[in-house]
């Protein structure tokens, strides 16, 4: 039985001052815990307004690290490049934006170059922030050939080249992601999803459990702890 707590909001700017607010008391715990903090964010449309509330908040940026959850085998200056995205929003904050893709079109090297980058970083990270896709996928772990590898890879990978079949016709490139045992391994995981359709997918794979063929429940279903799932229309 997966444990997930739902969170409903009225609106999309309801979802992001709280998603918001939340990430920073995990900021600051972090930092009170240990002196800094390592943070996972997602890509695609939905976080933006949760950076932008984000960056305003006064926290000891300086002491933060945060990582894209997956990226797109990009340059750092295509529009299709999550740590693009999230360097525009939080780079005035002073945080710390470091990325994981390097300058490699081979998805399998990029994978094992991810993961060597992020052993240099101080693991577990205190957030794993994760989006899905209408298809279930989540961070870029997809349906098609390379799911089995993203989803049973042993606990010190922690990030897989992966070649997404079909190509998602809105960014068709290969991609590295966190794998499930590298997000499973932070201390503490929310989601966040809008509109009724991805609800609908959502609620019904964690109904199937382990058994479903989505791979946000099939990373969600190992979960040691309850996670958060924040909604807005």
């Amino acid at each position: 039985m997966i444990e997930a707590e739902w969170w409903d909001y009225d609106d999309r700017e309801e979802m992001a001052d709280a998603v918001a607010g939340d990430i920073g008391f995990i900021v600051e715990s972090a930092i009170d815990a240990r002196g800094e903090a390592l943070l996972a964010f997602p890509g695609g449309s939905t976080p933006k307004a949760v950076w932008e509330r984000l960056a305003e908040k006064k926290l000891p940026w300086k002491r933060v690290t945060i990582i894209p959850g997956d990226d797109r085998l990009v340059p750092v200056d295509n529009e299709l490049s999550n740590i693009r995205a999230i360097a525009q929003a939080m780079i005035s904050t002073g945080a710390r934006i470091y990325p994981i893709v390097t300058d490699t079109d081979d998805y399998v090297m990029a994978g094992h170059a991810a993961n060597a980058r992020l052993k240099d970083l101080k693991w577990p990270p205190d957030l794993v922030w994760l989006g899905m896709g209408t298809d279930g996928h989540t961070a870029s772990i997809f349906p098609g050939p390379d799911l089995d590898s993203a989803l049973d890879a042993p606990k010190a990978n922690l990030a897989i080249g992966v070649h997404p079949d079909p190509m998602p016709p809105e960014a068709p490139v290969d991609r590295v992601t966190l794998t499930r045992a590298g997000i499973l391994q932070a201390r503490t995981i929310i989601v966040t999803i809008t509109g009724q359709e991805k609800r609908d997918i959502l609620e019904a794979g964690l109904e199937d459990g382990q058994s479903s063929k989505l791979p946000i429940v099939r990373v969600l279903a190992e979960s040691e702890f309850p996670i958060d799932i924040h909604w807005a229309p």
